[in-house]
């Protein structure tokens, strides 16, 4: 089974991802791992720390001359910032009054619950680990996870489709998503220029006022063949693991599977996708096709051969310029939230994270479906299956 886990703080010496489960053999790209990272970081509205910051992976082990090679992958990514902070956040003991202290807690934020859980006399540790810095390390790794499924020909990117008040009305094309991963200069990763410009606008209002503005992300999947994920057992239903996975990441707080949302509000014979059948299947892996996604290419906890569709939803960053009313740890008085550096809007950024937790959540059921300790192996495995639905 491939796996991940994460480790260390937003302000800490460094982050680190660990993967595990990746067969050998797979290419590693360093630049396109890089490159996954510098998305992550763009976007209108990211705040100081992104000036401070460039995400470089450092891969540890796992990989040699150029490839995977079946034993866990570590990858570090150092935090430029840790320089300032060397001494507020030591590993010893240190100096306590160099402590730089979360005296308030934020509203909307990890800070009071998890002083609550750990016991802990203000929020500085829980910001540490809560903080959104700990996606750079599920990006770093889900790039590993999407270089695998480059092997099998699937495609993870994503795109925006609110920002505030201002939604992208049309349906984005595969191309014009490509188009805007493939841009070197990232304003909201919206496939519409003048939605896009509304956009913007909503973040300079938010920054005017010293708020912070939500929006809505969507990440597809392209070129997913039927057959991934399974019906027969609730934990194993591909539907259920992506939203578990993007409702993971901080600050998203609803996921949507294709048109879930509209579904709800809407007759069944206006919904579900009707089922054709190509004479042709020009180069797809079945004959069967759909006039329309709205179930977002999964059904039953299955793929279905179209493209799998999954929405965040995000809510406004919870650090504002502006603070909320708050209680202080120490006295229990009414006070002003704490204000740490942050940005306005994350929509775009929390569209790469979202790729990469899709693309890792993707990877383990190839993984298990197609098995094989070698890229060889589960390549095998995979055409032969494709060949098999070709057929069908």
């Amino acid at each position: 089974m491939i796996r991940f886990s994460t480790a260390g703080e937003s302000h800490g010496e460094a982050l680190i991802a660990l993967l595990s489960g990746m067969p050998a053999g797979v290419p590693i790209d360093l630049e396109y791992v890089n490159r996954e990272l510098w998305r992550r970081q763009q976007g209108y509205g990211r705040g100081g720390r992104m000036k401070i910051e460039t995400d470089k992976a450092h891969v540890l082990s796992g990989v040699r001359h150029g490839k995977t090679i079946g034993s866990p992958i570590a990858i570090e990514i150092v935090n430029r910032d840790w320089k300032n902070w060397e001494e507020k956040l030591p590993v010893e003991f240190g100096d306590p009054a160099k402590h730089q202290a979360v005296a308030s807690p934020r509203p909307g934020h990890a800070d009071l619950a998890g002083a609550l859980k750990y016991n802990f006399p203000d929020a500085r540790y829980v910001l540490e680990r809560a903080s959104a810095r700990e996606s750079t390390a599920r990006v770093a790794a889900g790039a590993m996870a999407k270089l695998l499924l480059h092997a099998v020909g699937i495609e993870v990117l994503s795109h925006v489709v609110r920002v505030g008040r201002v939604e992208l009305k049309s349906t984005a094309a595969w191309d014009e998503i490509v188009a805007v991963a493939a841009k070197n200069e990232v304003m909201l990763a919206c496939v519409d220029a003048e939605t896009e410009a509304r956009m913007k606008e909503e973040v300079e209002e938010a920054a005017r006022t010293g708020d912070t503005v939500n929006g809505v992300f969507e990440v597809v999947a392209h070129n997913v063949p039927a057959g991934l994920g399974t019906f027969a057992n609730w934990d194993e239903r591909l539907d259920g693991l992506l939203a578990w996975a993007v409702m993971s990441l901080q600050a998203v707080k609803a996921v949507e599977i294709g048109r879930g949302v509209t579904a709800a509000e809407s007759f069944g014979s206006q919904v579900h996708d009707p089922i054709h059948y190509a004479a042709r299947d020009e180069g797809r892996p079945t004959r069967f096709t759909r006039s329309h996604n709205n179930a977002g290419g999964l059904e039953g906890g299955v793929s279905n051969g179209e493209d799998v569709v999954v929405r965040g939803y995000l809510k406004p960053i919870s650090t504002l310029r502006r603070p909320l009313e708050s209680v202080r740890f120490d006295t229990r008085e009414p006070t002003s939230a704490s204000y740490e550096r942050s940005d306005i809007c994350v929509v775009p950024a929390a569209g790469v994270a979202a790729e990469a937790m899709v693309a890792l959540v993707l990877a383990r059921v190839v993984a298990e479906k197609f098995g094989g300790d070698s890229l060889v192996e589960l390549k095998r495995n995979f055409d032969g299956y494709i060949e098999q639905i070709r057929g069908y």
